[in-house]
């Protein structure tokens, strides 16, 4: 089992000998400038590398990146293969990652949050307390009480 430090820059030289190679050695139309490396996962082993991308596009191009991603493995792997000069070159296993999806969703769901709260701050924004100003007792108003009711008590 290797450390996970060791693990960890086999994993960044693995996303910058992606990155690079789908941006310079690749003639895949389907891969062109809207496939993004976003992160790149190696297992303790070494073995196994998992390599997250994002598509700028709609669906029909990321399923093209997707199919071109997946015929361009083997050259990626022996890129990786020579550039890492492991005894072993990892397997590599392209995701498609969720990030813009989540990223977008929250989003959507502050811009309602915030629609909600200009619609509470019109609603209160000619409205009045309900029992005064200050709602609250104050030990001032707790003795004006108790005197209030001994003199009912003495009658």
């Amino acid at each position: 089992m290797a450390d996970n430090a060791r693990a960890k820059r086999l994993a960044d030289l693995i996303r910058e000998v992606v990155a690079q190679k789908l941006q310079r050695g690749i003639k895949d139309p389907r891969l062109g400038s809207h496939v993004t490396i976003t992160d790149t996962r190696v297992t303790g082993d070494l073995r196994e590398a998992t390599v997250f991308y994002t598509v700028y596009g709609d669906e029909e191009e990321r399923k093209a990146a997707a199919a071109g991603l997946e015929s361009a493995k083997g050259i990626l792997r022996s890129e990786v293969g020579r550039a890492a000069g492991v005894k072993f070159t990892p397997t590599l296993t392209f995701v498609a990652d969720a990030l813009p999806d989540t990223a977008r969703t929250i989003e959507d769901l502050l811009d309602k949050a915030r629609q909600s709260d200009a619609k509470v701050r019109e609603a209160s924004a000619g409205a009045s307390y309900a029992g005064g100003a200050d709602p609250y007792r104050k030990p001032a108003d707790d003795a004006v009480d108790a005197t209030e009711t001994d003199g009912d008590a003495a009658e």
